[in-house]
């Protein structure tokens, strides 16, 4: 399974971002969207393509590069993010294998027709970062006992650490 996400959507729909304004903000931004993705996918992110709008790169960064076994691109010779993942989809052999994040309409539409999945950045974090918590936990772990002094805990327990 190949999964294209669309950077900037995820970006906004994850509520990371880099502490400084401008284009360095925007760096840290997306390093922090690619660290917490990382982390989220483990193996999987060797099967993963983000695509960022082309406008916002910094200047000297490569058009395409690999972050923690991510796929990193840039839209560069595109107008947008999207008309590089619509590209993607039209081009794949077996788009019946790809998973397409993205909240924007015509993206999901032309992926769908595809018969490729589309799902929204917000469903697709949601889901992923649930996932995520249920694997850290192991299997037989209790909620620990109602007590003020718990709430650390109580915090790792439902992932709010």
């Amino acid at each position: 399974m190949t999964l294209i996400i669309d950077g900037y959507n995820l970006l906004h729909a994850s509520g990371v971002f880099g502490e400084e304004r401008g284009p360095r903000g925007f760096e840290q931004s997306r390093l922090a969207l690619l660290d917490l993705l990382v982390d989220l996918l483990g193996p999987e992110a060797a099967d993963c393509i983000v695509v960022f709008d082309a406008a916002r790169a910094p200047d000297g960064l490569p058009g395409r590069f690999l972050h923690g076994g991510i796929r990193v691109w840039f839209a560069r010779e595109y107008p947008d993010a999207d008309s590089l993942i619509e590209e993607l989809v039209a081009d794949d052999d077996a788009p019946g294998s790809l998973v397409v994040v993205s909240g924007d309409r015509r993206l999901q539409a032309a992926t769908r027709r595809r018969r490729a999945t589309a799902i929204g950045a917000d469903e697709w974090l949601a889901e992923r970062r649930a996932r995520h918590r249920a694997a850290r936990r192991p299997g037989e772990m209790k909620p620990p006992p109602p007590d003020p002094s718990a709430v650390d805990a109580w915090k790792r327990y439902f992932g709010l650490d």
